[in-house]
């Protein structure tokens, strides 16, 4: 008795895995993000960052494109250049400390796999980015408010 086994294709293999909520759903959105321009002087930076108590921010080209992220962190590095370099900060711009290598996440990325990011990156927040656009910004908070609507499975 010769027995074959009917193979499935990728798309019924990829329709029969679970479908998990896009990331977006739960994103900051970017119109209520604050944002900055790489030529914005990195004091103001610094002081919107300790009066609106956030943690960082996009930085965002004049086509509304993302360029890096400016962190507390990359601001404390003005700390060091004044102490050891002796440069002035007045004169120093976002584009100078921002980290332009930025992770981010499409628009199409589920919860999963956004977690998965968090997972392997020590960022806390992700920007949501759309053909380089950023549309909103998701962090490991969201992802957690996300976890609880995630429905048990059954193997």
């Amino acid at each position: 008795m010769n027995f074959k086994p009917e193979m499935k294709s990728k798309e019924q293999l990829a329709a029969e895995q679970p479908k998990y909520e896009l990331a977006t759903k739960y994103m900051v959105r970017a119109s209520d993000l604050i944002t900055f321009k790489p030529d914005q002087s990195i004091e103001e930076v610094i002081d919107i960052i300790i009066a609106k108590g956030i943690s960082g921010a996009p930085v965002l080209d004049d086509a509304k494109k993302l360029v890096g992220i400016i962190s507390e962190k990359d601001c404390l590095r003005i700390i060091v250049d004044q102490a050891y370099y002796n440069l002035p900060s007045s004169s120093r711009k976002v584009s100078d400390y921002m980290t332009a290598k930025v992770k981010t996440i499409e628009s199409g990325c589920d919860i999963v796999a956004a977690a998965n990011e968090f997972l392997n990156s020590p960022v806390r927040r992700l920007p949501v980015v759309e053909n380089g656009v950023l549309i909103g910004q998701i962090s490991r908070r969201d992802i957690l408010r996300a976890s609880k609507n995630l429905k048990a499975t059954t193997w």
